[in-house]
């Protein structure tokens, strides 16, 4: 990609970043919209109920930030706390971002994503992949190495991302924010090097005018390459009272299986389960006047010995995420019951495992 025109740089305080991200925040999700991916996360049991999602995104990514580019303002920032032997490495990964943006617009890019949150996360791993790719390599040509012909330096540069204790808010946050924050970056890096190993140079457009559907596609490349598209299978279908409505529907990828797998269950398991993902569809519905909200869950597997695996797993998911779990009937397919936010229904068929979430409890 060619630099078609110059790319404004400032330096930025901790306190102005701060300030950029809570207008950002405001600029492109309504308090509403907030609300309704706060309670979707806590519905799954991927943050704690008293969690405040913005104020704590906001704080994580001030933390984190040692520069950024702005692709509204078509500006770049770099933090006036970044060390000076820093500084180099942080502008080559942020004048990727601007290099990108001057090719295919990235305000654009990211809007188009935003039909799915999954497909949304997979975009933002080709803009931070890319970016990381770059600046390692830049790093890497410094030392007269190239990543092009060594995966150990791949490998090693990947970690390098990754948090050395350095950062208490991200330490403390939860596994979902941590592991979501740094998937654009780790497991984005690693697709667009095996993207340019296969398509060498044109693999830095080619991300960019076919993008990746789902976060599948970035941990397994190949699906990339073979153009494996997530199903969307059918919600349960249950009969809620008069004035339940629709607040907020999409679909966990394979990244938030495995992060819930991982909290709940064991890393080795979400490591051998969460690949065998195919789909998943999910639809919270509230009630205001029951001050009452419902999670309809569907997840389809790839066959129906890892949907069998699935239903067993998410089964322990329910009884830890909840300090109320009681069960009122069950059989190798099926088990109901009652949690912190009502009764439960949760199911098998074939290869699909839904789960409905928050009902009112049946009065005897």
């Amino acid at each position: 990609m060619e630099l078609r025109h110059e790319v404004p740089c400032d330096f930025i305080s901790k306190e102005k970043i701060n300030e950029f991200l809570k207008k950002r925040v405001k600029d492109v999700a309504k308090p509403e919209e907030i609300r309704a991916e706060e309670l979707t996360l806590k519905k799954f049991g991927l943050v704690p109920q008293d969690f405040n999602l913005a104020q704590n995104t906001i704080d994580l990514l001030t933390e984190q930030a040692a520069a950024f580019y702005d692709y509204e303002k078509k500006k770049l920032f770099i933090t006036e706390t970044t060390s000076e032997d820093t500084q180099e490495p942080v502008l080559a990964h942020e004048l990727s971002h601007a290099l990108a943006d001057q090719t295919f617009n990235l305000g654009k890019f990211i809007h188009q994503g935003r039909k799915s949150d999954d497909g949304s996360t997979a975009r933002l791993a080709v803009m931070e992949g890319q970016a990381t790719w770059l600046m390692s390599e830049y790093l890497a040509r410094k030392l007269g190495q190239s990543l092009k012909d060594s995966p150990a330096l791949v490998s090693t540069m990947t970690k390098m991302s990754e948090s050395t204790g350095q950062f208490p808010v991200f330490d403390q946050a939860p596994l979902y924010l941590r592991n979501t924050l740094v998937f654009p970056y780790t497991k984005g890096m690693l697709f667009q090097n095996a993207v340019y190993t296969r398509d060498g140079k044109e693999g830095f457009a080619e991300v960019f005018r076919r993008p990746p559907l789902s976060t599948q596609q970035i941990l397994h490349p190949d699906k990339y390459f073979a153009g494996v598209k997530p199903t969307d299978p059918d919600l349960p279908d249950v009969k809620l009272p008069h004035g339940y409505k629709g607040l907020v529907g999409g679909a966990l990828g394979e990244l938030e299986h495995g992060i819930l797998l991982e909290q709940y269950t064991t890393k080795v398991q979400a490591d051998l389960l969460a690949p065998h993902w195919r789909g998943c569809s999910f639809e919270v519905k509230e009630s205001k006047k029951a001050g009452r909200a419902v999670l309809l869950y569907s997840a389809e597997w790839d066959s129906e010995a890892a949907a069998r695996d699935y239903f067993a797993a998410y089964r322990e998911v329910l009884s830890k995420k909840w300090k109320t779990y009681q069960v009122t009937s069950e059989s190798a397919d099926a088990v109901t019951g009652l949690g912190d936010d009502g009764a439960f229904e949760l199911r098998r068929k074939g290869a699909i495992v839904t789960s409905v979430e928050g009902l009112e409890p049946a009065v005897h």
